[in-house]
């Protein structure tokens, strides 16, 4: 399993957010390009960059995403609002290693297997859960899709992996749901990602033990919970 630090950009600035609310916005770094290099500087060979604006369409920070993706050289997964081939196409050409698709793929899985037929292995279908319930529009907006049920849908689609956020820890250091994480991976064939509450060394551990691909970590990192060369010495690569 790997670590992939969350560079997650609002306003120009790098922001970690309690519970994804937008009103509760705990940690601001005013350089998202430094923020990266740091994360890189620490031995993290993944980082996750997400456009919080585009995400919840109030703004765009495609410029600051594109001098990330110029500046670093750790792979880069990028997400926030992206709903095209053409953003898609654009944002691997600039250097993303994985482009991140949300509320699109959610809605219109065969868009979503459309894109991942047309960039195989290069697409992460995000789904923020809350309750078993996906949340769209940067988790402002609850569907009537239940996790269980979308995942039968994804096996079978050639993408890199899935993402899955548990909201309703995001942000909080109070550990992560594993019970959740553990059914879903146990259900799909496609990689998993983790995140949202991921706090501890041994929540890391928990993950590893079942067979998740990847975590993406933030509040735990940017406060020091987890000590960084640590964790990027275990999990960097």
């Amino acid at each position: 399993m790997i670590v992939m630090p969350a560079v997650d950009i609002r306003d120009g600035a790098c922001v970690q957010l309690v519970g994804g609310d937008y009103a509760r916005e705990m940690i601001r770094i005013d350089s998202p390009v430094q923020a990266a290099l740091d994360w890189q500087a620490r031995g993290f060979e993944w980082l996750h960059v997400v456009d919080l604006d585009a995400a919840t369409r109030t703004g765009n920070n495609s410029a600051t995403v594109e001098e990330i993706l110029s500046t670093v050289k750790a792979k880069v997964s990028v997400g926030g609002g992206v709903k095209s081939l053409e953003q898609t196409e654009r944002l691997l050409e600039m250097g993303a290693s994985r482009v991140v698709i949300g509320s699109r793929g959610i809605a219109d899985r065969k868009w979503l297997r459309d894109l991942a037929e047309t960039f195989p292995q290069q697409i992460v279908l995000a789904a923020d859960v809350r309750d078993r319930v996906v949340l769209t529009a940067g988790w402002r907006d609850q569907s009537t899709i239940r996790m269980d049920d979308l995942v039968t849908e994804l096996n079978g689609i050639p993408l890199a992996a899935v993402l899955v956020t548990a909201v309703h820890l995001e942000g909080q250091q109070a550990g992560t749901d594993l019970q959740l994480f553990g059914e879903l991976v146990s259900a799909l064939t496609v990689p998993l990602i983790a995140s949202g509450g991921i706090t501890t060394m041994q929540d890391l551990s928990a993950l590893s033990e079942k067979n998740i691909s990847a975590a993406v970590i933030g509040m735990a990192l940017y406060t020091g919970a987890l000590q960084a060369d640590i964790v990027a010495k275990e999990y960097g690569k």
